[in-house]
C-alpha cells in the first residue's frame, strides 16, 4: 500500500470524524524474529490470557485449522493447538475472551471471503488450553450472516468482560463496525453499527478494557471504551508487505505488529494525543 494512497485516504476519511488526528511513525523497534518456517502468512495475532507472555497466532488460509503458541520476547513456538473436526475456509482473525460461563476462551475467526460470495462465516470458540503444550483442541463453530449481502472481513473484537463480539468487514473504501448477538446461537445476524474506514486487516481491545485499536495496512487508529468508540489518534505503522495482525502489550501502552511474508514481530509505541 502505498503512502500516495494513503495521503489520498486521510482526507477523506477526516470527513467522516474518524480521524481527528494523524501522526507520522512512532517510535518502535523488532521485537524478536520468528523462526518457525510455518509461519508464512500471520494473519492473526492476540496475547494468552491463560499464559503471560505468550502469544496465539495463525496463518492465512493455507495454516490449516492450527493456532501456534509463541513465547512474545523471543518469537519461539511453544505449542500447536490442531482444531479437531475443524475446517479451514480462510482464518483472518483471533482474539481472547469470555465465553457466556465466564470461561477464558480463544475466539478463532473463518471471516475472510474475498469474493464477497460466502452466505455465512464462521466463529469458533476454543477453550484455552490450561497446559501449554502442543494438543488437539475442540472447537464450537457458530456461523454469522450479514444483514445486505456477504462481506470480507479480517477483523474480530472480543470483549475481556463479557462474551461480547465484533466483526470490522474489510472494504477498499470503507468497511463496517458489526455486533454480534450475546450470547452466540447456532445461526447468528451481525448488527451494522456504523462505518469505519477502509482496507481495515485487524484489531483488537486492549487488555484493559478501555480501548481498541483497528489496523490497515500502513496505518492504526486507538478509539476509547469498547466498539463503538470514539476515535482517538491515527498514526502510520512501520512499512510492512503485508501487515495483517496486530495486537498489544500487556501494560497497553504500544502495540505488536506482524505481517505476511515479514517474519519480525514490532513493537509500536502508541503516541500520545495532543
Amino acid at each position: 500500500m502505498t503512502r500516495l494512497f494513503a495521503f489520498l485516504l486521510v482526507p477523506a476519511l477526516m470527513l467522516f470524524g474518524q480521524l481527528p488526528a494523524y501522526a507520522a511513525v512512532p517510535p518502535w523497534k523488532v521485537q524478536c524474529t520468528f523462526t518457525d518456517a510455518r509461519f508464512d502468512e500471520i494473519s492473526g495475532i492476540t496475547r494468552s490470557t491463560q499464559f503471560p507472555g505468550v502469544l496465539y497466532l495463525h496463518n492465512d488460509s493455507s495454516g490449516g485449522p492450527r493456532i501456534y503458541a509463541v513465547d512474545e520476547k523471543s518469537c519461539q513456538t511453544k505449542a500447536t493447538f490442531t482444531i479437531s473436526d475443524a475446517r479451514a475456509r480462510d482464518y483472518e482473525a483471533i482474539s481472547v475472551g469470555k465465553d457466556s460461563k465466564g470461561r477464558n476462551v480463544i475466539w478463532l475467526g473463518d471471516i475472510g471471503d474475498n469474493r464477497d460470495s460466502w452466505p455465512y462465516v464462521e466463529i469458533l470458540k476454543i477453550r484455552e488450553p490450561s497446559v501449554l503444550k502442543s494438543q488437539d483442541v475442540k472447537a464450537s463453530t457458530y456461523r454469522v450472516k450479514y444483514p445486505d449481502i456477504p462481506h470480507n472481513s479480517e477483523t474480530l473484537l472480543a470483549s475481556q468482560s463479557s462474551s461480547q463480539l465484533w466483526l470490522v468487514t474489510k472494504q477498499l473504501a470503507h468497511g463496517s463496525l458489526y455486533a454480534l448477538p450475546n450470547p452466540l446461537r447456532s445461526t447468528n445476524t451481525a448488527k451494522n453499527l456504523r462505518t469505519e474506514g477502509g482496507l481495515i486487516t485487524d484489531g483488537a481491545v486492549s487488555p484493559q478494557g478501555d480501548r481498541y485499536v483497528l489496523r490497515t495496512y500502513f496505518d492504526a487508529t486507538i478509539y476509547s471504551g469498547l466498539p463503538p468508540g470514539k476515535a482517538g489518534i491515527t498514526f502510520e505503522l512501520p512499512g510492512q508487505l503485508q501487515g495483517e495482525a496486530v495486537a498489544w502489550t500487556s501494560d497497553g501502552k504500544a502495540l505488536l505488529i506482524a505481517s505476511e511474508r515479514d517474519h519480525r514481530l514490532l513493537r509500536v509505541e502508541i503516541p500520545q494525543v495532543a
